[in-house]
């Protein structure tokens, strides 16, 4: 496994993303800005003037068995493609009944009933992704979760998010913001 990267997302006044939309899926929502910085490292800037800041770090997938995890390295592509220019950022918080599970019910919940990553991976690889933890950090949501696709997977990223909100997985969301974004020339 690689070597984890901190990641600090902030809205403000500046950077590469444009932010489109900022929608309230479940609970509380965020303030409003007009654009996105990221910031990847092990020393990142303090949160300055933003209207936002939401921190997290990749880490192993904790709900990936051997078999999935190939799957998804052979059909995943990297973030950061010239034709990726939308986004989203949806940070997702679950309810303490949720972390009150052993790990083996949540994994059950999120593959075997929801088929979390059976339906993510009909998606890819027009949608990458990858999957910041935040909850061991002390922040407000557990995973933030970034997404890039190109403008016409759009709908198909709509489709995706419908598919799994739909699931039994979502029971234990209690907090969702989808953020939309596009990437400035």
């Amino acid at each position: 496994m690689p070597a984890p990267i901190h990641v600090v997302f902030r809205a403000g006044q500046t950077g590469p993303w444009r932010i489109e939309s900022v929608e309230e899926i479940r609970g509380p929502g965020l303030a409003k800005a007009p654009r996105l910085e990221i910031a990847e490292g092990s020393h990142l800037p303090g949160t300055g003037n933003s209207a936002w800041t939401l921190r997290g770090v990749t880490s192993n997938l904790r709900y990936t068995n051997r078999d999935e995890l190939l799957s998804l390295e052979s059909k995943q592509e990297g973030l950061g493609r010239v034709q990726a220019t939308c986004a989203a950022l949806i940070p997702i918080r679950k309810s303490e009944t949720w972390w009150n599970l052993a790990q083996d019910e949540r994994r059950s919940i999120f593959e075997a009933q929801s088929r979390h990553i059976a339906i993510g991976s009909l998606y890819l690889p027009a949608i990458a992704r990858r999957l910041h933890h935040s909850r061991d950090l002390g922040e407000p949501f557990d995973f933030l979760t970034w997404f890039e696709f190109s403008p016409e997977h759009g709908s198909a990223f709509g489709r995706m998010l419908d598919e799994l909100r739909a699931t039994e997985e979502w029971k234990y969301v209690e907090r969702e913001v989808e953020i939309r974004l596009a990437r400035s020339a």
